[in-house]
C-alpha cells in the first residue's frame, strides 16, 4: 500500500469542477435521481449507488434541501429520472491520450453529436465501445481532509483497518482508494474511526498513463473542458499524466 502519482489529474479535475459549480450542481441532482431510481430505493443504506452519489454530492458541498428533492424526484408522477439514460462514450485525443466519458442523457443523439464535436475539433477520434475502456479500472475513491500533525503510517494502519486498498497524499488532502462496491462501507468505517471524511466516489483510474509534452496537455485539457460544458456528460476521465511540472505550466 503506498502513494500514487495521480494526484495532480484528481486535483486539476476537482478545481474544473468547481469553477462549474451552478453547472455541477445540476449533474449532480440528476446523478442522484437517476441513481435512486435505478436503485429502487431511495434509502442509501440499501442503495449502494444512491449513498456513493449522495457521498460525492457533500463532497462539493451540495445542499441538503437539493439531495433530498433530487431522491424525491426520482420517484415521484413522471419523474425526471425515467427520461435519462446512462451512456458511456470512448475515443482518443491528441497524442494518442484515451478518454472515457460517463454520460446521462434524455437524447442519445444530440449528446454524440456533441461528444463526436469535440473530439473532431481537438483532433481525437471517438470510438467503439470498448476502444478504450480496458486502460481503465474501477474504483471507489474516499477524500478525507488532511489535517495538522499527519502521519502517514497511522494513516496505512487507517485505512487498513478500514478495509481500504489504497492511499494517496495531497496538499490538503488524501485519497483512499478502495473496491468499487466497498466504497460506502470503508467511507462509514473511517468515519467510525474519526477521520474528517469529506466525501466518497466511484472513479475510472488510468491502469497505464501516457507521458505527452506541455503543448500536447494544454489540447487534451481543452477537449476535457469542452466535453464536460455539456449538461449531459458526468464525468471525463483520461490516461494522460498530468505531472507537477506540466500542472505547474498549465498554471
Amino acid at each position: 500500500m503506498s502513494g500514487h502519482s495521480k494526484w495532480a489529474t484528481t486535483k486539476h479535475r476537482k478545481a474544473a469542477q468547481d469553477k462549474k459549480r451552478s453547472a455541477l450542481f445540476s449533474k449532480l441532482s440528476r446523478m442522484i435521481t437517476v441513481a435512486a431510481k435505478t436503485g429502487g430505493d431511495p434509502n442509501p443504506e440499501n442503495n449502494a449507488s444512491l449513498a456513493a452519489a449522495i457521498a460525492k454530492a457533500k463532497s462539493y458541498s451540495l445542499p441538503k434541501d437539493k439531495i433530498a428533492a433530487a431522491i424525491d424526484k426520482a420517484f415521484g408522477a413522471g419523474a425526471e429520472a425515467t427520461q435519462f439514460e446512462e451512456v458511456v462514450y470512448e475515443g482518443y485525443g491528441p497524442a494518442g491520450v484515451a478518454i472515457y466519458i460517463e454520460a446521462l442523457t434524455d437524447n442519445r443523439n444530440r449528446t454524440a453529436a456533441d461528444v463526436r464535436s469535440a473530439f473532431t475539433r481537438a483532433g481525437g477520434n471517438l470510438g467503439a465501445t470498448g476502444s478504450v475502456a480496458f486502460q481503465f479500472e474501477r474504483k471507489g475513491q474516499v477524500t478525507l481532509e488532511k489535517v495538522d500533525g499527519f502521519d502517514e503510517d497511522e494513516m496505512l494502519m487507517l485505512v487498513a483497518e478500514a478495509g481500504g486498498e489504497d492511499f494517496e497524499v495531497g496538499e490538503d488532502e488524501v485519497l483512499v482508494y478502495t473496491a468499487p462496491s466497498e466504497v460506502a462501507a470503508v467511507s462509514r468505517a473511517l468515519e467510525q474511526a474519526g477521520a474528517p471524511v469529506r466525501g466518497a466516489e466511484l472513479v475510472m483510474e488510468p491502469i497505464n498513463t501516457t507521458v505527452v509534452s506541455v503543448a500536447d496537455a494544454q489540447k487534451v485539457l481543452r477537449l476535457v473542458d469542452k466535453l464536460e460544458e455539456s449538461d449531459d456528460i458526468q464525468n471525463v476521465y483520461h490516461t494522460m499524466e498530468l505531472t507537477d511540472e506540466i500542472a505547474a505550466a498549465l498554471e
